[in-house]
């Protein structure tokens, strides 16, 4: 993967204002079906257009997670068509439990036992983050520490039954019916709803030239 620092494109997407800063006035490309990275990119006021890229979530034999998280976003970037000046961003998000890796659950007995393996422990979420330009293909991996609070059977089975953690690494949303389960968070909060989005305005940032 390459990795640098853009310039000519600042034209693109940056203006200057009078107050000497910069905004976005065209819109990124989110590679990603995710409604809560586009949810995240909305809140912070960052204009997109989203463009999901078709990729095959799988790990290798042996690929650690921060690996994986980084190709899968180096991969999503890739794999959408990017008109002249568009920059594309991409991220892919996982949860490692124990030397467990634990994506989206493929049925509700598999996110509970995802549930059951991140009671009372600590977890951590990565995010890999992608972003492609003309220039250059910049990425960052954030990681963030996760502690749950005990899980019984019946808050389990609850939870499960909601639906809600069948979209999502890990088999939970810390945004939502499980946020009462979340007793301790070390790092971005963000980045465990799926965005890290400090440090995708780094990135963008670091790109806009002079």
């Amino acid at each position: 993967m390459a990795s640098g620092v853009c310039g000519g494109e600042f034209r693109f997407l940056w203006e200057p204002q009078s107050s000497g800063a910069a905004v976005l006035v065209r819109p990124l490309v989110l590679a990603s079906a995710s409604p809560r990275r586009a949810e995240l990119l909305k809140a912070a006021g960052i204009p997109f257009v989203v463009r999901p890229a078709d990729v095959s979530e799988v790990r290798a034999v042996g690929e650690d997670p921060e690996s994986y998280v980084l190709r899968l976003a180096w991969e999503k970037a890739m794999g959408v068509v990017a008109e002249a000046g568009e920059w594309v961003l991409a991220a892919d998000t996982t949860v490692v439990a124990d030397g467990h890796v634990l994506e989206k659950p493929v049925d509700p007995e598999d996110a509970a036992r995802a549930l059951r393996l991140l009671s009372g422990r600590w977890h951590e979420v990565l995010t890999g983050v992608c972003l492609r330009t003309a220039e250059a293909i910049l990425s960052h991996c954030e990681r963030t520490r996760v502690r749950f609070v005990e899980l019984d059977a019946e808050q389990i089975a609850e939870y499960v039954c909601s639906g809600e953690p069948m979209d999502k690494a890990g088999a939970y949303g810390v945004q939502g019916l499980a946020s009462k389960f979340v007793d301790r968070i070390e790092g971005c909060y963000f980045n465990v709803v799926g965005l890290p989005v400090a440090a995708v305005w780094r990135l963008l940032r670091s790109c806009r030239g002079q």
